[in-house]
């Protein structure tokens, strides 16, 4: 029998990712979560979001996940380390595509759009001093995204203007760090016009769900 496949997110973004396991991986039960009721994470507190999450993971297992893919940049960036602690089950986790990022632009400037908890976390800076010492980053002012696609209320014009700022600054490469924002990567496409190459992690992310579950 082929091990059930736990997908978590805040809201309903990560119900893009959890889309692309099943369509990837069809012979695999995959069961989403989300945390409706404290949604977005991106402006809580770390130690507020895991007192959110560990109930969520402990019913996946329960409901017989092998493994968890943590699809939330957010809580990757601040907790991974705490939940691979706490649970034996294994965790795929998503994260900002930095260093694919720094190597594919030939402007030498990213921008990664990401939460502002990501933004301030350890992880996201280690990520940074790491991969992007040799690009400059751009983070353009995400921070009402999420929300704003949570509640299926998306200002074009705001998004629009933190795109074109990027690419105005000559960003060739626009990270997707925040899987609420799979939902709109569409719309960005088509506000790079061909200037700018969206990534988000949803393959890779995959490819290494995949290494997993042959180790299981």
């Amino acid at each position: 029998m082929n091990p059930k496949i736990g997908v978590f997110d805040s809201g309903l973004g990560g119900l893009s990712v959890a889309n692309s396991i099943r369509s990837a991986l069809p012979e695999h039960e995959v069961i989403f979560r989300n945390d409706e009721h404290h949604v977005p994470y991106g402006k809580r507190d770390p130690e507020e979001i895991l007192g959110f999450i560990v109930p969520i993971f402990e019913e996946l297992i329960e409901e017989g996940c092998k493994v968890i893919v943590v699809a939330c940049n957010t809580v990757t960036t601040t907790l991974i380390t705490q939940l691979r602690e706490q649970f034996s089950t294994p965790l795929v986790a998503i994260e900002p595509m930095v260093k694919p990022a720094a190597k594919l632009s030939k402007t030498g400037v990213i921008a990664i759009c990401a939460t502002p908890t990501t933004l301030h976390s350890a992880r996201y800076a280690e990520l940074k001093n790491k991969y992007a010492k040799d690009v400059t980053v751009l983070e353009p002012d995400c921070s009402d995204w999420s929300d704003m696609i949570q509640n299926r209320d998306v200002d074009q014009r705001k998004i629009a203007h933190e795109i074109e700022r990027a690419i105005d600054k000559q960003a060739d490469i626009i990270v997707l760090a925040c899987t609420h924002y799979h939902w709109i990567e569409d719309e960005i496409n088509q506000l790079t016009l061909g200037k700018a190459k969206v990534i988000q992690p949803a393959h890779e992310t995959i490819l290494q769900l995949k290494k997993v579950l042959l180790q299981l």
